[in-house]
């Protein structure tokens, strides 16, 4: 089975109010569904990364799927394609921005063996503007969560393995 996740982040002011939007497709049938949540202050990288990585937890586990990502954050694919998240784990996540994400998604990576693609934000691409639309409204809703790590670094890192 083929699983295609679109994901897409915005922030209102960066750092600003923040959301992410994922639509997640089984190829060849009508499924899909929708998610998204926003964030009373975080980075547009960050909604970015957790699009990804929150869709990766909601799958199921099954090594005969293929999971395809399509993300217009150069931020994200590069990350991966290019192989920089290999030498930051390498290296101990040393200056690297939103550690604790890139540190939540190395094992999920290990588990679905994604492919990401990278699509163009803003240029008509329907899935992405589907999750463009998702992630703006996540991020205007009155229910916004806490992004504790972003507000609250010296708190959080209390609890974060090394």
């Amino acid at each position: 089975m083929r699983i295609e996740i679109y994901t897409d982040g915005a922030c209102s002011g960066n750092p600003g109010r923040g959301g992410y939007g994922i639509l997640m497709k089984i190829s060849g049938t009508n499924y899909q569904k929708t998610f998204s949540k926003g964030f009373r202050k975080t980075t547009n990288n960050r909604m970015e990364l957790l699009a990804v990585i929150t869709a990766l937890e909601l799958l199921k586990v099954n090594a005969e799927n293929e999971v395809c990502i399509y993300t217009d954050s150069k931020y994200v694919s590069d990350a991966i394609n290019k192989k920089w998240l290999q030498s930051w784990i390498k290296k101990g996540f040393v200056k690297v921005k939103n550690p604790d994400l890139w540190r939540r998604i190395v094992p999920l990576l290990k588990v679905h063996r994604p492919n990401f693609f990278w699509v163009k934000g803003h240029a008509g691409h329907p899935e992405n503007e589907i999750c463009d639309r998702l992630a703006v409204a996540a991020a205007s809703s009155k229910h916004l969560e806490i992004d504790a790590y972003f507000e609250n670094p010296d708190d959080v890192g209390l609890f974060l393995s090394e």
